[in-house]
């Protein structure tokens, strides 16, 4: 084992990914790494009580912590026992988000390299609360002195990042994702859908992806066609009940599917797909629809223009949508070229073979002073 380049990769739930973008990314980079003959450990969330159990699943080593469940404190209480258990071996560790950045501060004591992967800044976000906020905020600028280095989803965190830190402790690298070259109609049918006549929203439901004023906008006339939204909502809910309430016959709610051959058909088959996310870095939903050839209706801001491009079509509030989607389905020609430059885009900078190695070259550069002297001598077994 001495021989091989190691990480140690924490921050996620687990693997087999199961738990978002994050999670996905982990899975993708272990697997990728783990041919490339490095040593792959994983942190792993279970639920409940007893000893921790270490196993090897698809060739990547997993360490299994379980944990009971304590409510928001739950992963707190994980992250504190797998940075822990990191701080008991001197192998490369890349941390996946900031959320408790604070605890790498054993790592750092311990003179274990630690690259820290930044995600976006979660303090800004509407949903928390002052305490949250607060705690998010802290840690953003805990990672940035701790993490040996950082990594930046996006240049505009790279920017945001370069007002804490330098910015040679910042590397940008995005995120990516699997084109989808064709997939099954039968599944978008089942839904009472019709291929090529619908447009997609996939996004959590909360104010900031711009959904009460997507559905506002579409509901203003009649389409012909419908606007399909992929989530959980609940009429108790206060911001729920209004997007509901906004909502005219053509908007369906199809819930929360977790099945990838039924998103992946629907996100192939739509006419567009819209992107209300306001704030963030890449955003994986949105590197999904490039990579499906989606036309893309976005949200007008810095992060989603760099994602997206010139190829993508942009709107801020209900009624800047509403004349969007007015426009662009009068106009065949326009929906076509929205996906070709979508197409274009995503072959260019988001496919996960880019994306992993650069992730690679990266943490090269970090790995302890005898693996590091292994590579340059060139008696690395990968």
């Amino acid at each position: 084992m001495s021989e091989l380049k190691t990480i140690r990769i924490l921050g996620i739930r687990g693997l087999p990914a199961a738990h978002g973008g994050f999670e996905t990314f982990a899975e993708y980079l272990a697997l990728y790494l783990v041919r490339k003959g490095w040593r792959v450990v994983v942190y792993c969330q279970d639920d409940g009580e007893g000893p921790i159990v270490e196993d090897v699943w698809e060739g990547v080593e997993r360490v299994r912590i379980p944990v009971p469940d304590r409510g928001v404190a739950t992963s707190i209480i994980f992250d504190w026992k797998a940075i822990r258990h990191a701080a008991m071996h001197q192998d490369l560790c890349l941390t996946l988000g900031y959320n408790t950045a604070l605890f790498c501060a054993r790592l750092r004591a311990a003179g274990i390299p630690n690259v820290i992967n930044m995600d976006g800044i979660e303090w800004s976000r509407a949903k928390w609360g002052p305490a949250a906020k607060a705690w998010f905020w802290l840690n953003d600028w805990a990672g940035c002195w701790i993490g040996n280095h950082l990594v930046a989803d996006h240049p505009e965190i790279k920017n945001h990042l370069c007002t804490r830190v330098r910015a040679d402790k910042i590397t940008t690298i995005a995120y990516g994702a699997e084109p989808i070259v064709d997939a099954p109609e039968d599944p978008v049918r089942a839904l009472g859908l019709e291929p090529g006549r619908y447009l997609t929203l996939i996004a959590r439901p909360e104010p900031e992806n711009s959904i009460l004023e997507v559905v506002s906008g579409f509901s203003r006339r009649a389409r012909g066609l419908p606007l399909v939204i992929l989530g959980q909502y609940d009429k108790a809910n206060p911001f729920h009940a209004k997007v509901l309430a906004a909502a005219s016959q053509e908007v369906k709610f199809l819930g929360a599917i977790y099945d990838k051959r039924i998103v992946q058909s629907l996100r192939y088959h739509c006419a567009a797909y819209v992107h209300g996310h306001q704030v963030g870095g890449t955003n994986p939903s949105l590197v999904e629809a490039l990579g499906a050839g989606n036309a893309v209706l976005a949200h007008d801001n810095r992060f989603n223009r760099w994602v997206a491009g010139e190829g993508a079509r942009y709107f801020q509030g209900a009624d800047e949508f509403d004349a969007l989607v007015t426009s662009v389905l009068s106009d065949s020609t326009q929906l076509a070229g929205l996906k070709k430059a979508a197409e274009h885009r995503f072959r260019r900078e988001f496919t996960w073979e880019k994306i992993l190695r650069q992730y690679e070259a990266l943490i090269e550069q970090f790995l302890p002073l005898k693996q590091r002297g292994l590579i340059q001598n060139g008696t690395d077994v990968a």
